[in-house]
């Protein structure tokens, strides 16, 4: 796998070039001056669409889930 390091000014110039690089599979560093900061990488393949209600079913919430809290977790809550 190529690598390429780029200052922060090249970076801005060429932005489009270089995203193209690094979805294609290039390593692109960019650095402040000598030192590297920061990398440039594609997410990915996205998967697919979500769907509503698709884990409909294969789920379960306990009934505790909805019991009311103790006093002592509330008061908890109310110091923030």
């Amino acid at each position: 796998m190529k690598t390429s390091v780029v200052t922060i000014h090249q970076a801005k110039t060429h932005l489009s070039r270089l995203i193209k690089r690094a979805s294609s599979g290039e390593d692109v560093i960019i650095a402040r001056g000598l030192k590297p900061v920061a990398r440039l990488v594609p997410i990915g393949e996205t998967k697919g669409k979500r769907t509503p209600g698709s884990l409909k079913g294969k789920l379960v919430v306990a009934q505790e889930f909805f019991d009311a809290l103790p006093q002592a977790e509330l008061s908890a809550w109310d110091s923030h």
